[in-house]
Formats: structure tokens, sequence, C-alpha cells
């Protein structure tokens, strides 16, 4: 049973670190690069830990701050919306100057405007750093490096634009259950992660339902086939 003060990534990661940490749980496609990253349980938490302590001790935010994630679907956005929400912050999902960070990809930098903390993250698998940023715009991938990839979370308020933790985890249990998500099912998607919606349907639940994400953009009809039999795929999205 969730503890009544716990996060929704405690909620999320909890049963998967206890069931089966080292088991794939975000693998992630680009058709048009041939790029293949792949994450276990325990990878992805450590990821979301850095991003939680670099929002508590870099950026200085408290639970209940927002944050605008203006992030295409990608494995190191799961590991962002993680992050954000062990920290306690409430993700918001489209630009929004009263935000107290915003982690937006280079060429969004401008939907970042009026927001004191701006990150960029390059999304690069290798961690290459942005070049040329402006004066006072943090690099996500040598900021995020240096923190411990362990955190204690000290509290959560709203999660996703406005919606608690109840709510959230109410919608991706009905969402998993219209899906026929259950645990060990490999599901595969191409869904962006643009509205709450997406971002419940196409990620929330997956994991709600100790299942493992296969996410493809840029999708190549023509792969389709052969990547369900290669990542033992058993629900299509």
């Amino acid at each position: 049973m969730r503890e009544p003060n716990s996060t929704l990534t405690d909620a999320l990661l909890d049963p998967i670190l206890e069931r089966d940490p080292a088991g794939p749980r975000v693998t992630w496609y680009d058709d048009a690069t041939g790029a293949r990253i792949e994450l276990s349980g325990l990878t992805l938490a450590n990821w979301a830990a850095k991003t939680a302590n670099l929002i508590r001790d870099e950026f200085a935010l408290t639970p209940g701050a927002r944050v605008a994630v203006l992030l295409p679907a990608h494995w190191q956005t799961a590991a962002v919306l993680l992050g954000c929400w062990w920290a306690g912050t409430e993700v918001v999902l489209t630009p929004d100057p009263d935000a107290d960070l915003a982690l937006v990809t280079p060429d969004r930098l401008d939907d970042a405007d009026g927001v004191d903390e701006v990150a960029v993250l390059s999304l690069d698998a290798m961690g290459t750093p942005v070049r040329e940023l402006p004066v006072g715009v943090t690099d996500f991938a040598t900021a995020v490096r240096v923190h411990g990839d362990q955190f204690l979370p000290g509290g959560f308020r709203a999660a996703l634009d406005g919606l608690s933790v109840e709510e959230i985890l109410t919608k991706a249990r009905k969402s998993a259950a219209l899906q026929g998500f259950s645990t060990g099912d490999r599901v595969m998607s191409s869904t962006p992660w643009e509205t709450v919606d997406e971002v419940i349907d196409g990620f929330v639940a997956v994991l709600f339902a100790g299942a493992s994400l296969v996410q493809v953009v840029n999708p190549d009809p023509g792969a389709v086939d052969h990547r369900v039999v290669t990542e033992k795929v058993t629900v299509r999205r």
C-alpha cells in the first residue's frame, strides 16, 4: 500500500524496484537516426534522483514549485518527469513565464522567456552539452552528472498541471485497465508527451501497471513487425 505522503515517483517506482530493478523499463528508439537506448528500473531511478537533486540543490526549488517541462517523448524526459515528481514539484507542459524553472530543448528556448531559471537538454545519447548557451542558462547534461543518484523525497503537492498525486494515480489506474496493461507487458508506443492525457496514458499508466515501455519517435512503418518480435512487445497503442 502506498504511503499517504509519498510522491508520484515513489508510487510508480517502488513496486518496480522491489520486483524487478534490473529489467528493462524504458526502451527508446529514434527511427530517424537508428538510436536505441534502454534503461532498467534502477538506472531510470538513478537518473530521476540526479534530476531531483539538481532541482533541489542547484535550483533551490522546494515542494510546490512549478517546473515547465517542454520536452519531447524521450528517455531523458522520463527521468526528468520522475525527478520533478520526486522533488515534489508540479510539472506543467506548456510555456509558463510564472514557472520557477523551465527544462527545454535548444529549439524551444524562446518558450522559456520570463522564467528565472532555465536548463537546456541536448537529448544527446552521449550527454554532449549544448554549446553557446545564453548567459544564465544552464546546460542540463553538464549540471546533472555531478549530483547523487540517491534522493530522499521531502514532500509533495500538485504533480501535473494542477492534478494531485492521487488524481493522477486514479487516472493512470483507469487508463491502464482500459488499455489492457498488466505486470510484465511490453508496451510499444509512438504517442508524444505534449498533453496531460498523453503523459498519463503513454507513460504513467505503463509504469503504474508494472509494464515496460518501448517508446518510438519518428517511427518507420517498415520496422514495426520486426520490432514487435525483437522487443517482445505484448501491447501496441
